[in-house]
């Protein structure tokens, strides 16, 4: 599957323009995790982009978020292992996360939003600006970008990597892509 034709089919079912801009930002993150990781870069950047699809469907139901996704991926017959990733990446569900794939998309979803927050609240709006310094100190400070959780962008640890390093490769990744995702 080639990402314009993901992003296709992502946008027949997310309308919501910041749900877009946060999938495309968490695919470069996925991206750049497979890269690091000598993982299959394409499965890697698709999961990332194809993780909230269900998310306008789900958004008044939690509970069934990322099952709804899950279902219309797999029936679109996507890859087992992004339909699973998909599946267990919302922790409401109990499932384990079983391969480096389950387990980055998991500490990636929340890092964009952390990043994205600290681009909004720089006088440039910009991800340019930004340093990983400077993120992983508003990563401390509780009433900052508080959907972030914290304890989940932590597990980055069960992929090998340390917070201040997981922290540095997002914002790279996105940084890199900043037009894609209008930052």
């Amino acid at each position: 599957m080639q990402f314009a034709t993901a992003l296709a089919y992502l946008k027949q079912h997310l309308t919501n323009k910041n749900l877009v801009s946060h999938s495309m930002a968490v695919a470069k993150i996925m991206e750049a995790l497979a890269v690091h990781l000598d993982q299959n870069v394409e499965l890697w950047e698709l999961t990332g982009l194809l993780h909230d699809i269900d998310y306008d469907q789900t958004a008044e139901d939690p509970d069934r978020h990322s099952q709804v996704g899950a279902d219309l991926l797999e029936a679109a017959n996507y890859p087992a292992e992004l339909v699973y990733a998909v599946r267990v990446h919302n922790e409401v569900h109990g499932l384990p996360r079983l391969t480096l794939l389950d387990k980055a998309l998991y500490a990636a979803d929340p890092l964009s939003g952390l990043i994205v927050a600290g681009a909004l609240i720089h006088p440039s709006k910009k991800l340019a600006p930004l340093t990983p310094e400077f993120i992983s100190k508003r990563f401390v400070e509780k009433a900052f970008a508080r959907g972030a959780n914290r304890e989940q962008i932590l597990t980055c640890s069960e992929i090998g990597l340390e917070r201040d390093d997981f922290i540095a490769l997002g914002l790279q990744a996105m940084q890199e892509h900043a037009e894609l995702l209008g930052l």
